[in-house]
């Protein structure tokens, strides 16, 4: 079987299952970024042939990934994937080394791709990567689009979106019933928001708090969730009871266990993430939730995209708490009466695309080894 070079900065567990399924298609050798970031990172036991490198420098500014360079003189190794980091310097020296001095090896990038709001060196950088590679994998449709408007080939772009621990969480979706859980927390049957991840200021959950008290101004009660721990705990807890919020607003505090993050977002009526949204969209849509959060895609994560305005959830105005209370009464009030067919309509929208057997079936289709 021909080997399969990764190279990847991290091992993220939210990635577990996709690079497990990776490892069992291909004959792979990975190589893993040592990193001190606070995502949770996978057991790479469970790949077959795995490698650290160390890096040099400052992750947020410019950066050297140590050994990687004399990967291209490797004669078994005639096939890369990798995922391309603009402030890798490394990475630049080594997609013009393979393109100048290896033309026959083929390399592919696993990447956001194209945000938007990219200009000067950087643009023009990105720009000379995607047309000298032998394909890009962009993490959603909108980036495969914008690429393809800067004039990189359609047929070397594919979306391959994103995905979590998809068939732990199927098994479990296809056990849940709803609860009153919440109708016993709160004591009574207003609608409830739901926020999960971590509380940091990047998810403007401020946003949210604001908007609470705005809806119950306006008549509109509900109740709120926030399920995760984080810096902005102790200033939106201080938030909430200067608003006289307490009894409408649970901080539930971190929660890792899936079977019961699954029935907190199941039992829920809306998730709403203020800020950039990420993979909380295709958390809480995988058991059944609707999602809220910002217009401004071109600061937006990929997973925005599995937001479709009146099916999977909505959009606001960035930055407007008016916005964001209008947005979130408009939808309850539209949906009162429809929340199974729309919780119909957020798994159909993850079991289509937002999954691992997708990305693995795109990736067996696009990856053309030599």
């Amino acid at each position: 079987m021909t080997k399969l070079c990764i190279i990847y900065n991290t091992a993220p567990r939210y990635r577990e299952a996709i690079f497990s399924a990776i490892d069992a298609e291909y004959d792979c050798d990975w190589y893993f970024g040592r990193t001190k970031s606070d995502i949770k990172e996978m057991d790479t036991s469970l790949l077959k042939r795995v490698t650290y490198y160390e890096t040099v420098g400052n992750p947020d500014k410019l950066y050297w990934k140590r050994g990687l360079l004399r990967l291209l003189l490797r004669k078994d190794y005639c096939n890369f994937f990798m995922l391309a980091e603009v402030r890798s310097v490394t990475d630049w020296f080594f997609l013009w080394l393979a393109a100048t001095f290896f033309p026959k090896k083929r390399v592919y990038l696993w990447t956001h791709g194209w945000y938007g709001r990219e200009s000067g060196i950087i643009a023009r950088l990105k720009l000379w990567s995607f047309g000298h590679v032998a394909g890009t994998f962009v993490y959603g449709d909108r980036a495969r689009c914008l690429l393809i408007e800067q004039g990189i080939d359609a047929d070397k772009l594919w979306a391959i979106h994103n995905s979590l621990h998809y068939d732990e969480q199927l098994a479990i979706r296809n056990g849940l019933k709803r609860t009153a859980r919440y109708v016993e927390h709160f004591g009574n049957t207003d609608p409830v928001l739901v926020f999960i991840g971590r509380l940091t200021a990047v998810k403007r959950l401020d946003m949210l708090i604001d908007a609470l008290a705005m809806l119950r101004q306006q008549g509109c009660v509900v109740n709120a969730v926030l399920v995760g721990d984080g810096t902005e705990r102790c200033r939106l807890e201080q938030m909430v009871s200067i608003k006289g919020l307490a009894d409408k607003v649970w901080f539930y505090g971190a929660s890792y266990g899936e079977s019961e993050n699954a029935q907190l977002l199941y039992d829920a009526d809306l998730c709403v993430s203020p800020g950039n949204v990420g993979l909380t969209a295709i958390h809480a849509m995988t058991f059944g939730t609707p999602v809220v959060s910002h217009n401004q895609f071109e600061n937006q994560m990929p997973e925005f995209e599995a937001i479709k305005p009146g099916v999977t959830g909505d959009f606001f105005e960035h930055g407007d708490v008016a916005q964001l209370a209008f947005t979130i009464a408009r939808w309850l009030d539209n949906h009162k009466t429809d929340r199974e067919k729309v919780r119909q309509n957020c798994y159909e929208e993850i079991d289509t695309k937002w999954n691992p057997h997708y990305q693995i079936d795109l990736i067996r289709k696009k990856l053309k080894l030599v």
